[in-house]
């Protein structure tokens, strides 16, 4: 299964490589082709080294270090750290951000450089053992370099959308047939893009499901945490990320209002899917994480909730 997983994105990251340069050569011809490639490789790069600062400034995440006098912020810190550990990987930095949708990600261009985000929704509503479970699918996603695989994919996607946008004026002169394929480049192009890349993302996040519950060494607290916070990210849905459509595919589970899994045009699998997969590998994984003695109350006092009362002052005072 990691095997075809794996040999599947390569194949669709091909077939986005392979569109991205269709489109420039009906814009252009071999210059055009040429050039769009050029294009891609500074976006890419760009992107590449940027990706993590350029994600974490846009959801004002901040150190989960400045929380923790909070009880489950010092339980995360302490389990990201061991699981990080677990997984043979570099500490990552690991942060926080105020949303009440509950939902996590992971970011950074390679392991020494990768962040994982929580959000206050998620650390309120699920147990400690559920919060592992998803940093454990965000430290897979790190593991398996996804970061850098989505980043590429949605570069490319999103400069195939502004070859196709070219189409519309430059790709077929005056002419009546020209301006039809100019549309239908427009139109088609960035569909295309948007299947491919919404495929890579399904597939990552099936195998970061995979890898995550052999991390925790138990599939179980992922399954109850994604099922705990699917619904409830539909009925939150995040104006940020549904201003910028493009960061969807980083989280846990899908943050846009109305969004379901498993479709050509979706960025997250089916979370009934998802569950029934993890439990098929119940037996399969074995040495299960026990976290450390940290003393966490059946009822944590929400520093957030303050912030949201007061929030000119800012979350802590």
């Amino acid at each position: 299964m990691t095997m075809l997983n794996h040999t599947k994105t390569f194949m669709l990251l091909a077939a986005m490589t392979a569109l991205f340069g269709a489109v420039g050569y009906l814009v252009g011809g071999v210059a055009g082709m040429m050039i769009a490639f050029v294009v891609a490789i500074g976006l890419n790069v760009f992107s590449y080294w940027n990706s993590d600062q350029i994600v974490l400034r846009s959801y004002r995440a901040k150190p989960a270090e400045d929380y923790r006098n909070n009880a489950k912020v010092a339980a995360y810190l302490e389990d990201v750290r061991r699981l990080a550990e677990r997984a043979g990987l570099p500490e990552p930095k690991i942060c926080v951000i105020e949303m009440d949708q509950p939902n996590a990600f992971a970011t950074g261009r390679n392991p020494e450089n990768a962040a994982v985000v929580a959000t206050t929704g998620l650390l309120n509503m699920l147990n400690r053992d559920e919060i592992a479970g998803v940093m454990a699918h965000e430290l897979a996603h790190v593991k398996n370099r996804d970061t850098l695989t989505m980043t590429v994919t949605a570069t490319i996607a999103g400069a195939i959308g502004l070859l196709a946008n070219f189409a519309m004026f430059f790709g077929g002169g005056r002419d009546r047939g020209g301006l039809i394929a100019g549309i239908a480049i427009a139109i088609l192009a960035p569909i295309a893009a948007s299947i491919v890349q919404m495929a890579i993302s399904r597939a990552r996040e099936y195998e970061a499901d995979r890898e995550g519950a052999k991390i925790l060494g138990d599939p179980e607290p992922l399954a109850r945490a994604l099922a705990k916070i699917s619904g409830q990210a539909e009925l939150m849905p995040d104006r940020n990320t549904e201003a910028n459509q493009s960061m969807a595919h980083l989280f846990i589970v899908n943050p846009l209002a109305g969004q379901r899994g498993d479709n050509l045009f979706s960025t997250h699998p089916a979370t009934q899917n998802r569950i029934e997969a993890l439990m098929g590998l119940k037996g399969q994984v074995s040495g299960a994480y026990q976290p450390a003695d940290v003393a966490e109350p059946e009822t944590v006092t929400s520093p957030w909730a303050k912030a949201r009362e007061a929030r000119r002052k800012g979350p802590w005072g």
